[in-house]
């Protein structure tokens, strides 16, 4: 191997690590860990008519399966900043969360 490629990976490393020190990405994968306890399927997801209340009435393309789902955590990592905005505590449950 170069010397590009392995400064290459040790900077994927190193942002990897930062990524799960950031405050951010450890409180929404709690939220995810949380929400698993609770329900087995997407809370947002209608099995009905196989939609997304998050999207605003788009199809789901993970079938309600909301642990690798890139529109449930910007749901929770937009949450987390509109609880630092208003400097409220940030739940450490997720049916703590609010709509609203």
């Amino acid at each position: 191997m170069g010397d590009e490629t392995i400064r290459a990976l040790d900077e994927a490393v190193s942002q990897e690590e930062k990524g799960k020190s950031d405050p951010a990405s450890r409180w929404v994968q709690r939220m995810i860990r949380s929400a698993k306890q609770y329900h087995k399927l997407c809370p947002y997801y209608d099995k009905k008519t196989m939609q997304c209340f998050l999207q605003l009435g788009g199809k789901c393309d993970r079938d309600g399966k909301f642990e690798t789902c890139p529109v449930f955590a910007d749901f929770l990592y937009k949450k987390y900043q509109e609880y630092k905005e208003k400097k409220r505590p940030l739940p450490m449950d997720f049916l703590d969360i609010s709509l609203a």
